[in-house]
């Protein structure tokens, strides 16, 4: 048989058929595609699956005895319906066959197999109907191999519908039985102090183990591979970036004068990491940085300070924001803090696709001009009609909002800008660095002085509903003392069928309820009715409101002409309302941790403390209950970013959004392969600053190609 590589056609080896179904099913194209998927679980003859746990609706695989086969005359229609019930020793399954009798003569009682369909219900008993099949050896057969296969573990993959478990096994099996040498991607004394397989043994490990001890040593070399690679792969990104020459951009006068103008002291973290960016602005190569921190730790202002070092030279910076609502109040506050001096000079200008004609054609002018040396916008930054005189620093604000298509549409807009990313949603080390491994990280942990900070409880009101009618009741004394109070909701309409309109990001879980009770029309309504919300002026915010009305429902809350705002998560980031003191979230547990975290972050923002409300019916003891408490149980967002992690599980948290090999992890998990990460990282910073054109180490060079493609590599260069 002729041998072949990781990088040979499928088609060349299992067949044009097989090679369009694994296609379609799963993107795969070649040999290193089909070795790559690797199993999720492993079975054993005799071990069986526990039925009672199988999820209605899912397509699932498992291994079951059968235990009676009936035959009886279809209702109503012409044929035979074979039944067949299949059991784990403890529940049963009903499996269904119409016009297949024959299958009775292989599916006899007491023939165990592998079973894969989805999982349906009929009359409160679990069923699968027509699934596929492959059973084990029959018992004479069974008993002459039983020595050889008893402990063999049985390889369960990910499958679907149209392809099963045991196809993808055994196409897996004939690809081994050709595979040829494999480049190990690893060098040699990782290897060895690492005590990990070569790179062959360790893929006919994962698909065809002997024994079952087998199986974690080929997933341990597996995965140094995948975080070994993905690693080297964004520090040669990082290194392509400082290959580009970017214009150098050093301080000046702007800068002073803003400095001496300023009402406060800046903190510590504030000064370090405006230093780091200052020396990024005056190097040779483009900066690429990331700068995570609190709600309210200052970010805006050390974003401010890098756009007027650009200012300083005649150059431009655009900062781009996920919502109109935030690039309205992004330039009220920039010319807040630039004052009567600096803002005439300066310019910022707002650009959304909200504004009238005649005033975005204004704002357009000034940015290509270059009269304005700040610009602030949404989307319609990235319109092709959209250019810059100088563009020399992209600010992009809540960085996990925007693709990477969009980013790099801005980006594009200059002759290689200067990139600062914000964020205000604390990122685990181990994310930070499988995610945004190319940018340089910087974290602004303190917060200023004289915060008030913020106190939250936790409103069970399933096991105490006499809590719901305090929760208003402190609403109504918040506001008798002056202040006033966020109310957010999980949806807009409750009784719509869109009720998930700007809906939290956490998906239902465990103890969650399965559609929002109370939306923003729901709990307007209601403290309207209340004879004791009577003299409270009330007022709605939420994604389907038009822009204009939205940022003029968000300034009258700001002036205190509004006292109790109920709203979406629209609220979640950029309004800054000093009075408010208090939050009520309804449904906490539909919300993720570090949305709770990002929301209770609006009040106790001046100095009056802040008071946040979480209101659950989730039970004690669940997923969604959890969240809820571990956001009372602390306010440090740097804590909660790693239980948010170990809660959720990395899938959710790298998102959709960062595209290519970031979202892709296989057998990587950042929750408990930290060490992992860090190890491969540091290894591979040392290969590639001793052979950065990885001419020395072909096999890394070529995992690269193989594990971030051409449209992976194109995501990562956008980023």
């Amino acid at each position: 048989m002729t041998s072949f590589s990781l990088t040979t056609d499928l088609e060349s080896v299992i067949g044009v058929k097989t090679t369009k179904t694994l296609a379609r099913a799963f993107g795969m194209r070649t040999v290193g595609d089909l070795l790559g998927h690797y199993p999720r679980r492993y079975a054993r003859r005799g071990e069986l699956t526990p039925i009672s746990t199988l999820p209605v609706g899912e397509q699932v695989t498992i291994v079951a005895e059968v235990r009676s086969v009936s035959t009886r005359p279809m209702r109503g229609r012409h044929g035979v319906l074979l039944e067949v019930v299949i059991s784990d020793g403890a529940g049963t399954l009903n499996l269904t066959f119409f016009n297949q009798a024959w299958r009775q003569n292989e599916l006899r009682v007491g023939r165990q197999g592998i079973f894969s369909g989805k999982v349906g219900e009929f009359k409160g008993q679990k069923q699968f109907a027509h699934p596929d099949y492959e059973l084990f050896d029959d018992e004479e057969e069974a008993r002459s191999s039983a020595e050889a296969r008893q402990h063999q573990p049985i390889p369960i993959y990910p499958a679907t519908s149209t392809v099963t478990s045991w196809q993808l096994h055994k196409a897996v099996l004939h690809v081994l039985a050709g595979l040829g040498e494999v480049p190990d991607p690893l060098p040699e004394p990782l290897r060895t102090a690492e005590g990990l397989l070569d790179a062959r043994t360790a893929l006919r490990l994962i698909h065809a183990p002997d024994r079952p001890e087998d199986v974690p040593r080929a997933r341990d070399t597996l995965r140094m591979h995948e975080a070994f690679v993905l690693q080297a792969a964004l520090l040669q990104q990082r290194q392509a970036v400082r290959e580009l020459t970017a214009t150098a951009r050093p301080p000046g006068d702007l800068l002073e004068r803003f400095d001496a103008a300023l009402p406060f002291d800046r903190t510590p973290d504030q000064i370090a990491v405006g230093d780091r960016i200052a020396a990024d602005l005056q190097g040779s190569w483009p900066m690429n940085r990331l700068v995570q921190g609190e709600v309210g730790s200052g970010k805006t202002l050390v974003a401010l300070r890098a756009m007027l070092q650009v200012a300083q030279t005649g150059g431009q910076a655009a900062l781009i924001a996920p919502t109109e609502v935030l690039a309205a109040q992004h330039v009220r506050s920039i010319a807040r803090m630039l004052g009567p001096q600096l803002a005439p000079e300066l310019m910022p200008t707002l650009l959304t696709g909200q504004l009238p004609a005649a005033e975005r054609r204004k704002a357009a002018l000034r940015a290509a001009s270059g009269q304005a040396r700040i610009v602030v916008g949404t989307h319609a930054l990235l319109s092709a009609s959209t250019t810059f005189a100088d563009l020399g620093l992209v600010v992009v604000d809540e960085q996990h909002r925007f693709g990477v298509d969009q980013r790099e549409s801005l980006r594009a807009k200059g002759a290689a800008p200067h990139v600062l990313v914000l964020t205000a949603t604390p990122i685990p080390r181990t994310v930070a660095m499988t995610v945004f491994g190319d940018l340089d990280v910087s974290t602004i942990r303190s917060l200023p002085a004289g915060r008030a900070g913020i106190s939250t409880f936790v409103a069970p009101v399933a096991e105490k509903p006499g809590w719901f009618g305090r929760v208003w009741e402190r609403v109504t004394e918040e506001v008798a003392k002056g202040h006033q109070v966020f109310v957010v909701c999980a949806a807009i309409d409750a009784a719509a069928k869109d009720a998930d309109a700007d809906a939290p990001d956490a998906a239902p879980v465990d103890g969650e309820s399965e559609r929002t009770r109370w939306g923003v029309v729901q709990v307007a309504e209601m403290l309207e009715r209340d004879p004791s919300f009577a003299s409270i002026r009330i007022a709605q915010l939420h994604g389907k409101m038009a822009a204009d009305e939205k940022d003029a429902v968000m300034q009258a809350f700001a002036r205190a002409d509004i006292d109790v705002l109920v709203a979406t998560t629209v609220v979640e980031v950029g309004v800054d309302v000093p009075n408010a003191s208090t939050m009520v979230i309804l449904e906490a547990d539909r919300f993720g941790v570090s949305q709770l975290h990002q929301l209770r972050g609006r009040v106790g923002r001046g100095s009056v403390a802040g008071l946040c409300l979480l209101v659950t019916e989730a039970a004690q003891g669940t997923t969604a209950r959890s969240r809820v408490e571990a956001v009372a149980a602390t306010t440090d967002g740097f804590a909660l970013a790693e239980v948010d992690l170990e809660l959720r599980g990395e899938g959710d948290v790298l998102g959709d959004a960062q595209s290519g090999a970031r979202s892709s992890l296989r057998l990587l998990r950042v929750v408990t392969d930290a060490d992992v990460i860090l190890r491969a990282r540091a290894v591979a910073e040392d290969v590639l600053q001793d052979d950065p054109p990885l001419s020395r180490h072909p096999e890394l060079a070529a995992a690269i190609e193989r594990r971030v493609g051409r449209e992976e590599r194109a995501a990562l260069n956008k980023n």
